[in-house]
């Protein structure tokens, strides 16, 4: 059975067939905690109960909400990534890179499996399990990426509601960057606050991209949420209305 140091990816048949053998991927075999941690375990349970919002951006959300690693098996295409997260270095490894896949397949991402991670990150003090080097790449150019181009058009549940956002440098340190109308929103977004019903209101923008930009923001930490702002008390009504205009 292959593990992390394999940089051929498995395809969906075979991923499905070892998975119905041993109930778990062939990527979690290293030795390792069985189970992810209590509080994680329970987001992810709630949210697989959910059918509305248990999506691959949403599983992403409460492991950097709890800032705990887990071990992530994505369907892009007819292939099966093991994406371990490494919310608190900003890091995550998989034996290749992500950002060189297709934005057509990033559309129909899927989450197969969410499990305890079986590689450490660089630098751990138990060596054994630490993977090589060029295998671990920086996260938030991923997670930037899975909100603009994934399957997720909605907001996430974290910040959605009557709530003003402003972009604020992250932790580190890096401001996302974005073409067009985006790029434009982030610029907008760096000097006032407002709420998503009016960034969908601006040059170039819709209900989709406020939401996938605001989504990304967040995950990249460089998302200012206020729910005492003055901007998030507008008519809720006319931000529905809204929303079925542009869709």
């Amino acid at each position: 059975m292959r593990d992390f140091e394999d940089s051929t990816l498995w395809r969906i048949s075979a991923f499905e067939r070892i998975h119905q053998q041993t109930g778990s991927s062939g990527f979690a075999r290293l030795s390792g905690p069985t189970l992810l941690p209590t509080t994680l375990l329970a987001d992810l349970r709630r949210l697989d109960a959910d059918p509305t919002s248990g999506d691959v951006l949403e599983v992403i959300a409460a492991c950097m909400r709890h800032r705990e690693s887990a071990l992530l098996c994505l369907q892009h295409e007819e292939l099966v990534w093991p994406v371990t997260l490494f919310p608190n270095e900003r890091l995550y490894h998989s034996p290749r890179d992500m950002g060189d896949v297709s934005r057509s397949g990033l559309a129909r991402l899927k989450l197969l499996t969410a499990e305890p991670p079986g590689v450490r990150p660089p630098g751990h003090w138990m060596q054994e399990r630490v993977a090589r080097a060029d295998h671990y790449r920086p996260l938030s150019p991923l997670l930037w990426s899975f909100a603009l181009n994934g399957p997720r058009r909605e907001l996430l549940a974290d910040i959605a509601g009557p709530v003003a956002y402003r972009l604020v440098v992250g932790g580190a340190g890096e401001r996302p960057s974005a073409p067009g109308a985006l790029g434009s929103a982030l610029e907008r977004l760096q000097r006032e606050s407002a709420p998503a019903r009016e960034i969908a209101r601006w040059p170039g923008m819709s209900v989709e991209r406020a939401n996938r930009l605001l989504n990304g923001l967040y995950l990249a930490g460089s998302l200012l949420v206020s729910r005492t702002h003055p901007a998030a008390h507008g008519d809720e009504r006319n931000w529905l209305g809204l929303r079925k205009h542009r869709r």
